[in-house]
């Protein structure tokens, strides 16, 4: 069995505009993998082609160039995407449905029936947190609980990839939380995760791998302990008593911040942080703190997405 169970190679998209027939490239030729068993984070700003690559994989558009495939099968085929679970960023359920039927409703879609959808229905509404409005009508819910409703929908039929686009969107605080812990449930009980997200701090506490777009091209991939490693590992260095002359320290340093006697020096890799170290201690400037600052996601997401 392969480890690898979403691959997409060379996936590219080419709009018109209407009237001018102007070309639009949205997708530029995006490759990447994701492995079985991970959660794997789809990052970019807006406009940066992640919707539009999801609809490829999933089939709502066609691609212009490229292939995809899900767990072997060529991506959209019957067979590929009835192994998928998918939860659109606006997901639209009937207005005059139920939680309890539109969810039905999508199992029966993939091949469900009788008392084993019953209950796998009833199982996945409450795991989600609306076993309360089970039956109520949808048009009544607010747009969190509808998130909720169509990742239900998502997960009825127990598939091997989640597919899910902006899965906290319309969230508050605490259902962003019940969420996250439903996809650290999914990853635990050995599913795949693949999502979009503009929010950086859930997605450094919930993947494996991320991949980073811009406008329609990949620019970084990879695991998130190797986009944040030791490379990119900086220092806040505040030194005390210095010298009216600080040239020589301040020629190391990203950044220097003078304060009345003391200076704060800011500075990249193991490397500047000896050599700051080794100069003040040769003229004498005594060392107050070292404070190591790790790159965060969102920093990469900054310098190589904006």
């Amino acid at each position: 069995m392969s480890d690898v169970v979403l691959s997409v190679e060379s996936l590219a998209k080419t709009f018109r505009k209407p009237f001018t027939g102007k070309k639009v490239e949205a997708v530029r030729g995006v490759s990447f993998e994701v492995k079985r068993g991970e959660t794997f984070g789809f990052l970019g700003p807006n406009g940066a082609g992640k919707t539009t690559t999801i609809k490829m994989l999933t089939g709502l558009i066609a691609p212009t160039g490229g292939k995809a495939t899900i767990l072997g099968e060529v991506a959209p085929s019957p067979e590929a995407m009835g192994k998928v679970g998918f939860l659109p960023e606006n997901p639209y359920v009937y207005p005059y449905l139920t939680p309890r039927e539109f969810v039905s409703l999508c199992g029966r879609l993939n091949g469900m029936s009788g008392a084993t959808l019953a209950k796998k229905v009833e199982e996945v509404v409450e795991r989600v947190g609306i076993a309360y409005a089970m039956d109520r009508p949808v048009r009544n819910l607010s747009k969190g609980m509808l998130q909720r409703t169509g990742f239900a929908a998502a997960l009825v039929h127990s598939p091997e990839l989640l597919i899910l686009d902006e899965p906290m969107s319309g969230l508050d605080p605490v259902g962003r939380k019940e969420v996250r812990d439903l996809i650290i449930e999914e990853a635990n009980a050995g599913r795949t995760v693949f999502f979009s997200s503009h929010i950086l701090s859930d997605v450094e506490m919930l993947c494996d791998r991320v991949c980073i777009l811009r406008k329609g091209e990949v620019v970084a991939a990879g695991a998130i302990e190797e986009l944040v490693g030791a490379d990119m590992r900086r220092s806040e260095i505040t030194l005390v008593d210095v010298p009216d002359d600080t040239t020589e320290l301040e020629g190391v340093a990203e950044k220097a911040t003078r304060l009345g006697k003391k200076l704060v020096l800011e500075v990249q890799g193991d490397d500047g942080m000896k050599m700051v170290l080794e100069r003040a201690l040769a003229g004498g400037v005594r060392i107050e703190s070292v404070v190591p600052k790790r790159e965060t996601l969102e920093d990469i997401f900054v310098r190589k997405a904006l």
